[in-house]
């Protein structure tokens, strides 16, 4: 008589983090996400808003807004999903804290922190920012404006140079002009609807 057994086969997944006050979420960040995600062969990209960005000013608009159009940007892509860990944990949003958080919930997974080379010359600023390296893999996506000027044993990214940001965007919109194909149309529609950044 011979008995079957199943084999369990436990999948480890390399999931990529992008943080950021998304505010708005635009191109740019799909686009830094899709191809991170390609490149570096990753199994998932968590897009995680902040509650309260440590260096940034929220300009007004709630976390709980930031979060929904994150969700909207995000949505027709079934590798990316949007966490609310920060906005949960209330509070100042700290890195380190996210990726311990996230490494206690997926204890299998290998994480891999996604920055823009503007915020990876700032890393130092950073709260704990030794311990962080010793935790994650950082990637740092090159930005023509913001030259990378410290290694860190960062892994570089070469990627799409699109040259718009949030702040753009809310200029956009204070002025009255369009932000068609900035954002997606469903975020578009959500600033307007909302009536965002007047």
């Amino acid at each position: 008589m011979f008995v079957l057994k199943l084999l369990v086969v436990s999948v480890f997944m390399k999931i990529g983090i992008l943080g950021g006050t998304f505010n708005p979420p635009h191109i740019g960040h799909l686009i830094l996400a899709q191809e991170a995600k390609e490149k570096l062969g990753l199994n998932k990209i968590f897009f995680i808003p902040t509650n309260i960005p440590p260096h940034k000013e929220s300009h007004n608009v709630s976390a709980f807004d930031r979060f929904n159009m994150t969700k909207l940007a995000t949505e027709d892509n079934k590798y990316f999903e949007v966490l609310d860990l920060e906005i949960k944990r209330g509070g100042v949003s700290y890195t380190i804290d996210t990726v311990r958080e996230l490494k206690k919930i997926y204890p299998r997974d290998t994480f891999f922190l996604i920055v823009g080379s503007d915020l990876a010359n700032d890393f130092s600023t950073w709260k704990y920012f030794g311990q962080l390296k010793k935790e994650i893999k950082i990637i740092v996506a090159k930005r023509k404006a913001y030259p990378l000027r410290i290694k860190n044993n960062f892994i570089v990214l070469d990627i799409v140079q699109v040259g718009i940001s949030s702040s753009y965007i809310r200029g956009l919109i204070k002025k009255g002009f369009s932000i068609k194909y900035l954002v997606s149309p469903k975020v578009e529609k959500y600033i307007t609807e909302h009536k965002l950044y007047k």
